[in-house]
Parts: C-alpha cells; sequence; structure tokens
C-alpha cells in the first residue's frame, strides 16, 4: 500500500458520520400547572402533541402518548447529545411555546407563560417495555377521561 492509497482510507474514516447506536429511551410525565384539566378537548392535545413532534429533526424519537386531563406521559428516545435535564427543558419549552401558539386563550390560563409545572417524572423502560408502552397508550381509560372532539381539532 503506497502513501496515497493511506491517505485516502483514513480521510474516508474521518468523514464518516457516526450514527447514535444506543437507546436511551426514557418515559416522561408532565403536569399542567396548577393541575388545570388543560387536555380534555382533542384540539390541545393535538397542539401540545405537534410541539414534542417538532424535536424530531433534533433527533428525538417518540412511541407513544398518553393524555390525562392533567398530565401527559409519553415515550422519548432522548438523543445521545442532550443531557436528560436539558432534553426536559427542550421538551417542555417546545411543547408550551406550540400551545400558547395554537391556542391562544390559554394565556388567560397561565398569564405568566409558564404551562407546565415544576413537577415532571423520568424513568427507563427497564426489561417491560410493551408494559410500560401500554400503560401509556391507555391513560385516558386509566384516568376515566373523556376527550371532547371540536371543530379546531379536525
Amino acid at each position: 500500500m503506497n502513501v496515497n492509497e493511506m491517505n485516502s482510507v483514513s480521510s474516508k474514516k474521518g468523514t464518516e458520520k457516526k450514527k447514535d447506536t444506543r437507546s436511551n429511551w426514557l418515559a416522561f410525565i408532565f403536569v399542567s400547572k396548577c393541575r388545570y384539566k388543560v387536555f380534555r378537548k382533542q384540539s390541545s392535545i393535538n397542539a401540545c402533541k405537534k410541539g414534542f413532534l417538532e424535536l424530531e429533526k433534533h433527533g428525538f424519537e417518540f412511541s407513544a402518548f398518553g393524555f390525562a386531563g392533567t398530565h401527559v406521559h409519553f415515550a422519548v428516545n432522548v438523543p445521545e447529545k442532550y443531557s436528560v435535564r436539558t432534553a426536559k427543558g427542550m421538551l417542555k419549552s417546545w411543547s408550551a411555546k406550540n400551545v400558547f401558539k395554537e391556542k391562544p386563550n390559554f394565556r388567560k390560563l397561565y398569564p405568566r407563560g409558564c404551562f407546565w409545572s415544576g413537577y415532571e417524572h423520568h424513568q427507563g423502560f427497564g426489561a417491560d417495555e410493551a408494559k410500560a408502552l401500554a400503560y401509556i397508550e391507555n391513560q385516558a381509560q386509566y384516568h376515566n377521561i373523556q376527550t371532547v372532539p371540536d371543530e379546531t381539532a379536525i
């Protein structure tokens, strides 16, 4: 192997982008400020979910969402470059911004712009991923919540 061949091989290795192969799936619970029942209308749920999904362009992956009147459960794969604390801040701020943008009357409930309470909980799935996802997806039934379809949710 001559010097030119060695340089071409090493330069190819340096330009290849490493793919994140680890799995950092976490289950989060975010509670609305003052535990207001803001997730009873489908349009409110859609606005919040859309805010979360905007983070997919930054490498976040979402699996399941469960809205239960005052809070949301969801599963997310956090990219390696973000700490859990940073990811939590991004998730809360992006979703809140989208909710206030699509539901301007929420400013009456939250005049200071704080949509989420300080409470949050996160945990890894462990070995029983199917059970965790089923729990997340069945939040409305678990809390006996009836979602109201409204004209803006269509």
